[in-house]
Formats: structure tokens, sequence, C-alpha cells
């Protein structure tokens, strides 16, 4: 089995109506330091095998805070997406720009791209060769412990005796949305209507033995309850 956690880098030095793609590589700024720092005391105590991250560097700064010292594998797969021309500009801006491909886009951000960048469909592609190289990956590890080790899964044995891999991934929000479309079989194009990603987020998805990686079960969405004051709301 694998838990695989997923989170959305904390807050980047850039505007917040600011577009900012795979082609703009900000730091994080202090809150979003802190951000990280709350979710790295979150998961303080639970086992991770493995931790991977964009190479961006909002993401990988992020990525580091949470490893505490541990190893953070950088894969290029989970840049976020590349917006083209469209990187660095408000959406003001695009609208007056490109307003009628701007209303295309919106329709279908999976079929179109954007001037000079990529499409939803692109990325999906890039998503679904990481999930499918992690499954495969993963899945041997597991089922390699467990016949190596001779055990059956019995209630209040540790994760490690029953198979159990946990992996972090840190990324971005529009690359873990489209991701998360590809592992629950939601359609791309309905990715920034029907999923939300809030910085420094928890989400988590389950895989069983046997699972492809469109076969994933949602066990956790967009928790930020550790970005939260006593009495506040835990949602975004």
């Amino acid at each position: 089995m694998l838990n695989l956690l997923l989170t959305r880098h904390g807050l980047p030095d850039a505007g917040p109506d600011v577009w900012l793609g795979s082609q703009l590589d900000v730091p994080l700024r202090p809150e979003g330091r802190r951000q990280a720092e709350a979710l790295a005391h979150r998961l303080a105590g639970i086992r991770i095998d493995r931790i991977f991250s964009s190479p961006m560097l909002r993401a990988l700064e992020t990525a580091q805070i949470v490893a505490r010292g541990r190893p953070v594998e950088v894969d290029d797969r989970l840049i976020e997406r590349d917006y083209g021309r469209w990187e660095g500009l408000t959406n003001a801006e695009i609208e007056a720009r490109d307003p009628e491909l701007l209303d295309r886009w919106d329709r279908d951000p999976a079929a179109t791209p954007t001037p000079g960048g990529e499409s939803g469909d692109e990325v999906a592609a890039r998503a679904l060769s990481f999930l499918a190289d992690l499954l495969a990956s993963e899945m041997a590890h597991s089922s390699a412990s467990a016949s190596t080790r001779g055990d059956s899964p019995e209630a209040g044995r540790p994760a490690e005796f029953e198979g159990e891999r946990r992996v972090l991934v840190v990324a971005h929000g529009t690359l873990i949305r489209i991701l998360l479309c590809v592992a629950l079989g939601i359609p791309v194009r309905d990715y920034r209507r029907r999923l939300v990603q809030g910085n420094a987020n928890l989400t988590v998805l389950r895989y069983e033995p046997g699972d492809g990686p469109d076969g994933a079960q949602l066990i956790l969405a967009n928790d930020v309850s550790h970005l939260r004051s006593p009495g506040e709301v835990p949602w975004g």
C-alpha cells in the first residue's frame, strides 16, 4: 500500500494576482517559510519513506524545511505548468491582452495551451508519467519488504511491517490539481472548478496493490488546519 502525501509550496515572494508558472523561479516569502514550518511540525514523528520535490525554488525550499535534513529527490515532471507569455502578468493584464484566448482557456484549460506555454493535458501527461513510475517502484518495494519479512498484516503492527509506504510530494497548485484529476479520474478540464490547493496544505491519496495511476482513494483533501489559530475554521 502507498500513502501519497501531497502539498503545495508555501507562499512565494510574488504578488497575489501574478500568474506564476514554471518560467518564474522565486523563493518563499517569510510567511511561506512559516507555513512550511507548520507543516513540518504537523508531520513530525510520522515516518515518511521518500520526499520528492519540483526543482523550482519555492517548492524545494518548502520540501527542505519539511524534510528536516532528510534527502529530497528532485523530479522535473513536478514543475509547475508553463504559462508562457502570461507569466508575470496579472489577471487584468491578461484579460486586456488576450481576452478571446483567456475565454477559451477558462472554458477548457485542458485542451487550450497558454500562449507559448503548456495545455493542461500536457501537464497531465507529466503527472501520469510520475505516478506510474512511483507506483511501480513503491509497490515493488512494499512487496519485497513483506516477502522478506514473511509478515501478514495484523492490527496494531507498525506500518513498515504491513508493507505500507509513505511518500511526500512538494509541488505547485496547478500541477497538484491536475495530478489529482489523473489519480481520481476527474476530467482534466475541470481541475480549476473542482479542486483547491492552498499553500502548505496536506492532501493524501492511497493506492492499494494492483491499483493503476488513476485508481487512487482520496483520504484527505486540502487540509490546512495546521495553519489555523484556535477558533478559526480549519479550511481555507
